[in-house]
């Protein structure tokens, strides 16, 4: 009886067919966009489905100890009157600053670093670059000195900016080794190279760091990248503290620690989410979703703010 209802239903209501073909497209467009990691409506979802746990991959993080820390120092900055370093290391070192050096030779002193020679002083990187650079300057860093450096062209030289985009010059490039060669032995980085822009008369973006890469005396090269936090405070990005000096490092770093997860707004921080780098869910909520609670972008995997494997 219930099928010849239908049967009828189907041959004289075209509402009837035009709902049953709405209904079927709905739910075909749900499949499909949570099969590839879209939000799905919460009435498609089944109260199974809204309780279930969401397995992201791990990724294996290694702890190190990084000797070396450089931030912009105080005052203005630009090419012609130069800019201010902060450097503070926990050994002594040589910070060696290389104006106008060509994008192209910086990269392919990092390519010598990792396929034969290892860069470990300042030597070594004046040899790899060959020349390919309009001024270099050398500074003595003490262990832990905070005092700024004043790095500058000089005014013989003329040099008032570094031609149009897209440049093929960096504006400063500036290179952290160890002054001492026992104390190359202890750590694993031996070298930190910083690339730095520094505004001329034809690019005038405030000074800010750029890029920064540790190499490691296994011939490794990794590229030092800042955490984000949830905007609390100065809402500046958890991975500056990387640029501040060492010993204030630690006391920093729990601070932004014990910020309470956005989610439940119980637990601390304890996870990094990747690709986006935001460091703002505890263990038991990472489990609960797969996408950023802060940027809405899809987590492909992250990390523990707490490593246990140490070299």
């Amino acid at each position: 009886m219930a099928t010849l209802l239908l049967v009828t239903l189907y041959e004289y209501s075209p509402l009837f067919y035009i709902a049953v073909v709405s209904l079927c497209f709905l739910v075909t467009a749900a499949i499909v966009l949570g099969w590839f990691g879209f939000d799905v409506p919460v009435f498609l979802l089944s109260h199974e489905d809204s309780e279930s746990t969401v397995s992201t991959p791990e990724k294996l993080m290694v702890q190190e100890t990084n000797p070396f820390s450089l931030a912009l120092g105080s005052g203005p900055a630009c090419v012609s009157d130069g800019v201010l370093l902060k450097p503070c290391c926990l050994e002594p070192c040589v910070l060696s600053c290389f104006w106008g050096c060509e994008v192209g030779a910086l990269q392919d002193v990092l390519r010598t670093h990792q396929q034969n020679l290892r860069l470990t002083s300042p030597q070594h990187f004046l040899e790899a670059l060959h020349h390919r650079f309009h001024y270099h300057q050398t500074f003595y860093i003490h262990s832990e000195d905070e005092k700024e450096c004043h790095t500058c062209i000089p005014a013989d030289q003329r040099i008032t900016d570094f031609g149009p985009l897209p440049r093929k010059h960096y504006p400063l490039v500036a290179v952290l080794t160890l002054a001492e060669t026992e104390a190359r032995n202890l750590y694993n980085i031996v070298a930190n190279v910083i690339v730095i822009h520094v505004p001329d008369g034809k690019y005038n973006l405030s000074a800010r760091i750029l890029f920064q890469y540790l190499l490691t005396s296994q011939g490794y090269m990794h590229e030092l990248k800042p955490l984000f936090m949830s905007a609390e405070g100065s809402g500046e990005p958890a991975g500056e503290q990387m640029e501040r000096s060492p010993d204030r490092g630690e006391s920093n770093w729990s601070e932004e620690m014990g910020r309470n997860c956005v989610v439940c707004q119980n637990a601390a921080v304890s996870r990094v989410l990747l690709p986006c780098r935001h460091a703002c869910v505890c263990d038991s909520c990472m489990l609960h979703f797969q996408h950023c609670p802060i940027c809405r972008a899809f987590v492909l995997e992250s990390f523990s703010l707490r490593p246990t494997l140490q070299i």
